[in-house]
């Protein structure tokens, strides 16, 4: 890993807050739809984060954000250019719950602002 977006060893992943006792009681995350299409799970840095809920997310309610520590993964995370050729870490494979830090719920309004709860 090399930038200073990529310096933290944290990322976040956003899923629907239903999805998380699934995740819990298998102890790991496969991804969504798009993530299973693209072939990998899609995260966002901390910069990153809020463009990428205002992008994909906007007008939805019941989210929930993952803070990943991407040290618990090792070597599945590459860093990959994406939006406008920022780097993004992407898992190739499973996120285990056990690399999961902490858990916040929000939502997008239709304008593409976050709201916690």
């Amino acid at each position: 890993m090399t930038g200073a977006a990529t310096e933290t060893g944290i990322a976040y992943k956003i899923i629907a807050a239903d999805e998380w006792p699934a995740i819990a009681e298998t102890g790991a995350y496969g991804g969504s739809d798009v993530d299973l299409a693209d072939g990998y799970i899609h995260l966002s840095t901390q910069t990153q984060f809020v463009e990428t809920a205002s992008k994909h997310y906007a007008g939805r309610d019941g989210l929930m954000s993952l803070t990943v520590d991407l040290s618990a993964l090792g070597d599945v995370v590459a860093w990959e250019p994406s939006r406008g050729g920022q780097l993004f870490p992407h898992i190739y494979g499973d996120l285990p719950a056990s690399a999961v830090t902490a858990r916040r719920l929000f939502r997008v309004d239709d304008d593409g602002l976050l709201h916690d709860g």
